[in-house]
């Protein structure tokens, strides 16, 4: 069952991030993980959240995922985004396919 990653991102410092965004997908790739949404403009339907940067990755499962968050190559690249960013990361399963 596939897992997803969804990360709100407001960025603080936009040159330290793209150094991030140019190294993070190639770790991503490395455990599965495939981008369905990075950034992109947005659009609040309800409620009153704030419109940041939305990242959406798709894993095979949430063994993957969380083999890529816990990485030792990603976690160099944790403490690079948390400089240049304030992230929410969140860890969703997905639902079953339909046989």
């Amino acid at each position: 069952m596939a897992a997803y990653l969804y990360a709100d991102v407001q960025v603080t410092d936009p040159a330290l991030f793209e150094e991030y965004r140019a190294l993070v997908p190639a770790v991503i790739k490395a455990y599965g993980g495939r981008y369905l949404v990075r950034g992109g403009a947005s659009e609040t339907l309800e409620g009153e959240r704030p419109l940041n940067r939305n990242v959406l990755l798709e894993f095979p499962d949430m063994a993957a995922l969380k083999a890529f968050y816990f990485s030792a190559e990603y976690k160099p690249l944790i403490a690079m985004r948390q400089r240049a960013a304030t992230s929410n990361l969140i860890a969703i399963d997905g639902v079953p396919s339909a046989a």
